[in-house]
């Protein structure tokens, strides 16, 4: 079965980086859209970042435009999510995901059929 599996999480200061990744298995990442999702305490999960099966379309929401970059290596079957000039503002539990539907890069979390456990960053001010 697929299981996507993050790890990078932690504590760290506004302004600091972290670099998340999330593992696949039993599936490939070229073969789906991987995205990034995050949900902070009380708030709804939203869309951070997501690249196509092809890697020609990557989307990014605009709160996160300029600081974090998606990637993925397809010879370790991996994606990776770098967080620059972190804020307070972006504490939550972060989740990979993946979707194997026809739209590029979707930003719509119905969209994506298999979920990681999730990775905690928090952004101490």
């Amino acid at each position: 079965q697929v299981q996507l599996v993050e790890n990078g999480g932690g504590l760290v200061q506004a302004g600091g980086s972290l670099r998340l990744s999330c593992a696949a298995s039993g599936l490939s990442v070229s073969s789906a859209n991987m995205g990034w999702f995050r949900q902070a305490p009380g708030k709804e999960r939203e869309f951070v970042a997501a690249v196509s099966r092809s890697a020609a379309t990557i989307r990014y929401a605009d709160s996160v435009k300029g600081r974090f970059t998606i990637s993925r290596d397809v010879a370790k079957n991996t994606v990776y999510l770098q967080m620059n000039s972190l804020k307070p503002e972006d504490t939550a539990v972060y989740s990979c995901a993946a979707d194997r539907g026809l739209s590029a890069a979707t930003m719509r979390a119905s969209a994506y059929d298999y979920w990681g456990q999730g990775t905690q960053v928090t952004v101490s001010s």
